[in-house]
C-alpha cells in the first residue's frame, strides 16, 4: 500500500493501522470514506468526516457499492457493478471474509490491526501457553490475532451468526487446529459462570457496543455497565496476567476513561503499565487520518 508512514506507528496518542495490503482510504469527504478492500471499492459513511473537499474527485467514480442512510434510521447498499456474497482479505497472515451487512458493516474494522499487532507480540514474547478471553468478539478479528500467535482463546459473542463467521474467518487463516472455544451466550452470564466455575485467563479483550442485547434480551450500556463488567472480569484473571485490553468505539467517551477504569480495578500489587489512546487509519497520498476509536490496556 501507498502510505505516508512505514509502520503501525504511535502518532501523538494516535495509533495508526498502515500495514494493510489489502486496504485502503483512497479518500474521505461528504461525511463518507471511499474505501479499497483488495479489488472492490465501496462507500460507506463516517461521521468524523465533516469536511466537503474531495482530494481525488475522480476516484470517487470506481466504485462498486455505495451503503445510502435512510433519513428514516438504518439504510441499504446500492449496487453499481455485481458483487460476490462474499470475498477475501489478508492482514500479513491473517485472512478475513468480507460481506456488506445492513447498517454500513462489512464485518471487519481494519483499525483493529493495530490492536491485533500488539496482541501477537505480547503474546508471542511469553514462553508459555496464554490463555485469551476474547468478549463482545464479533467475528474474530482478536481471535484469529491471538490463535495466529499459539494462544488458546474463548471467543463468546451473543449472536451466534457472528460466531460462525468468526468459525470461517479462523478456518479461512488456517488456524482452525488451534484451542478455540466459541461461546454463543450473554457476556455477563458467561463471565459469572467462569468465576462459578474457577477458570481463570492470562489475557482479556473486548470491544463492547454501546448499546446491545444478549442472548435473552439483557440490554447492555456502555455508560452504565462497562465499570462492573470490568470489575467483573478481573476475577477470572489469572495470578500471572499478559494484558487487559478494552477498544470501544461509543461517542462521547474519551480514552482515558478506559484507562482510568483500568486503573481503578486491576490489582495494584501486579506490576505493569497503562496507556490509553486513539486507532486510526491514514488516507493514501495524503497525511490525513481517519480516527476511527480509542482504547485503554493494562499490560505487564
Amino acid at each position: 500500500m501507498e502510505g505516508v508512514y512505514a509502520r503501525n506507528t504511535v502518532h501523538k496518542n494516535m495509533n495508526i493501522a498502515n500495514q494493510w495490503n489489502d486496504y485502503e482510504i483512497l479518500d474521505m469527504a461528504e461525511g463518507k470514506k471511499l474505501e479499497r478492500w483488495k479489488n472492490v471499492i465501496l462507500i460507506r459513511p463516517d461521521p468524523q468526516i465533516i469536511w466537503n473537499e474531495k482530494s481525488y474527485p475522480k476516484k470517487w467514480k470506481q466504485v462498486n457499492a455505495t451503503y445510502n442512510r435512510s433519513k428514516t434510521g438504518g439504510g441499504e447498499w446500492q449496487y453499481k457493478t455485481k458483487l460476490p456474497s462474499k470475498w477475501q482479505v489478508n492482514y500479513k497472515n491473517l485472512t478475513f471474509n468480507i460481506k456488506p451487512m445492513g447498517f454500513k458493516h462489512t464485518g471487519l474494522f481494519p483499525e483493529q490491526a493495530v490492536n491485533w499487532d500488539w496482541m501477537i507480540n505480547k503474546i508471542k514474547k511469553e514462553k508459555r501457553q496464554i490463555k485469551v478471553l476474547n468478549l463482545f468478539a464479533y467475528t474474530g478479528g482478536a481471535t484469529v490475532a491471538c490463535l495466529s500467535a499459539d494462544a488458546s482463546v474463548c471467543h463468546v459473542d451473543s449472536s451466534k451468526g457472528m460466531v460462525e463467521w468468526a468459525k470461517e474467518n479462523v478456518i479461512s487463516s488456517k488456524l482452525e487446529k488451534k484451542q478455540v472455544r466459541y461461546i454463543v451466550d450473554d457476556v455477563i452470564k458467561f463471565v459469572n459462570r467462569e468465576i462459578r466455575r474457577g477458570n481463570f485467563y492470562d489475557a482479556i479483550v473486548m470491544d463492547p457496543p454501546s448499546y446491545g442485547r444478549g442472548t435473552n434480551g439483557e440490554v447492555w450500556q456502555f455508560e452504565k455497565n462497562i465499570f462492573d463488567l470490568v470489575n467483573l472480569c478481573t476475577k477470572v484473571l489469572s495470578n500471572n496476567p499478559l494484558f487487559f485490553l478494552i477498544n470501544s468505539y461509543t461517542t462521547g467517551i474519551s480514552a482515558k476513561v478506559l484507562e482510568n477504569i483500568l486503573r481503578m480495578n486491576i490489582d495494584k500489587n501486579l506490576k505493569g503499565k497503562f496507556e490509553s489512546g486513539e486507532i486510526g487509519l491514514p488516507m493514501t497520498g495524503s497525511n490525513l487520518i481517519l480516527p476511527c476509536g480509542i482504547y485503554g490496556r493494562w499490560e505487564k
